[in-house]
């Protein structure tokens, strides 16, 4: 996503009232504001992926902590629906099919046959897809390729 698009959705939630979405989307914008501001860049495409994947990784980690206190169950829905907000915001992750192909690829361009090249492999993968695939099914596929 581009950083003009979530400005743009950070007026749409405004004009629809939407107050849960327009929290996280204004937490995201702090965040890449930031990038701009330390940094003294212009903030790129992978900068907002990367952003909003750190961001989920937070709201998951405060929704944990708000299951486990089982005190606040408004808080609790919010959070959930901050983070599948910001999933949404992420690019389709590749899986399935279109994975395996990717990964017998991978392998046979690597000339991978043991199970200690599974970590050229995964960063063949990560490099060649900018980590946008299900990690753990990979490792899976992978692993079961290789001897």
């Amino acid at each position: 996503m581009r950083y003009d698009e979530l400005k743009d959705m950070i007026k749409d939630a405004m004009k629809a009232h939407d107050k849960v979405r327009l929290s996280i989307l204004r937490q995201l914008h702090g965040e890449i504001k930031n990038i701009e501001v330390d940094e003294r860049r212009e903030v790129t495409e992978a900068d907002v992926d990367a952003m909003t994947k750190r961001l989920i990784k937070q709201t998951k980690e405060t929704l944990e902590g708000s299951v486990k206190a089982g005190t606040n169950e408004e808080r609790t829905e919010t959070l959930r629906t901050q983070v599948a907000i910001l999933e949404d915001l992420l690019p389709e992750q590749l899986s399935g099919d279109a994975l395996g192909e990717l990964v017998d690829a991978t392998i046979a361009e690597l000339g991978a046959t043991t199970k200690r090249d599974m970590g050229k492999v995964m960063g063949a993968l990560t490099k060649a897809t900018g980590g946008n695939f299900d990690k753990a099914a990979a490792a899976k596929i992978v692993g079961g390729k290789l001897a």
